[in-house]
């Protein structure tokens, strides 16, 4: 039996036994990593420095993909670093900031999806007045607001869920430190008091979820009011992709933290997390970007930029 006060470090799931598996395992989450950080990366280069993309939209787009590169940078290096070196261990403080970083980003980012869909609400259902609700202060206000939210909520869990004594070993069923995982290592009923806890954080997450979904109830009904076909193509095609990513996110979290314990399993747990953790920010800005002709031709601007600026600097160097 181990204490928490004697533990220096964790073992974090392995995603495979022989040396071949995890160079895969290496090379799958590197390509993977390498493209959440070139979409994510031209997003923010694109709405930064275009100045027709200086819109309360591309203002929350550019913090989802900063909450989504810190999101996947957290996990991904870890676990492609274990693999690479084959090991297993993480210290007891870097999990600690592992999962307070985790739980801050994941939260934030859900939080400002709460609000982009106010933002789609009001562009729609109330244009008049879109102006006026949704200033540049409001809007800073609000992702200020949805940071700060998932700061708070991160700092609860992770003081809450460390102050717990662990007595159950120090192997975290994940490739990643979890909350569920760290619970496992709890003394008998001494994890209760952080159970509670997370009840009171679903109702919280549950309003925000009842809030996204009465939104959208509101915008299809103002979207089918539109008489031009032109303008609902319009109407929809602002909302689907913000649409899309709220699913993908919600759905791999549910799953991953709602499924009955009888389903639970280490394998499926691993790829659940893998769709929760890894995927959204990966596939996040494709899907921002498949049917938004803004955000496209703001992004071949960056594109040609770059490949103008590093053949301009080639030919300085030859000449």
């Amino acid at each position: 039996m181990s204490n928490s006060s004697s533990l220096n470090e964790f073992l974090l799931l392995a995603f495979a036994d022989t040396r071949e598996l995890q160079l895969l395992h290496f090379s799958l989450f590197l390509g993977i990593y390498l493209a959440a950080l070139l979409g994510n990366g031209l997003i923010i280069t694109a709405v930064a420095c275009d100045h027709h993309l200086h819109t309360p939209m591309y203002f929350f787009l550019l913090n989802l993909s900063l909450l989504d590169l810190g999101a996947i940078s957290t996990t991904v290096p870890k676990s492609m670093a274990n693999s690479l070196w084959d090991t297993r261990a993480i210290s007891y403080s870097g999990c600690a900031a592992q999962l307070f970083l985790v739980v801050f980003l994941l939260a934030g980012e859900y939080f400002l999806l709460t609000v982009m869909a106010y933002d789609r609400y009001v562009a729609i259902c109330k244009p008049l007045h879109y102006g006026t609700l949704m200033g540049s202060r409001a809007c800073v206000k609000m992702a200020a607001a949805a940071w700060a939210s998932g700061f708070l909520y991160s700092a609860l869990h992770t003081g809450n869920t460390f102050s717990i004594p662990l007595c159950q070993g120090n192997v975290v069923e994940q490739f990643f430190c979890e909350i569920p995982e760290i619970l496992k290592l709890s003394c008998s009923d001494s994890y209760l008091r952080e159970v509670g806890l997370i009840v009171v954080s679903v109702c919280l997450l549950f309003g925000c979820f009842i809030f996204i979904v009465l939104s959208y109830v509101e915008i299809f009904t103002a979207v089918l009011r539109i008489p031009s076909e032109q303008g609902r193509h319009k109407a929809f095609s602002m909302c689907l992709p913000h649409l899309a990513v709220v699913s993908l996110f919600l759905s791999t979290v549910f799953i991953a933290y709602l499924k009955p314990p009888s389903l639970s399993s280490p394998a499926l747990d691993l790829v659940v997390a893998v769709l929760y953790a890894v995927v959204p920010p990966a596939v996040n800005p494709l899907i921002y970007s498949m049917r938004n002709k803004e955000l496209k031709d703001a992004l071949r601007k960056v594109i040609s930029w770059t490949f103008f600026s590093s053949d301009k600097i080639a030919f300085s160097l030859h000449s």
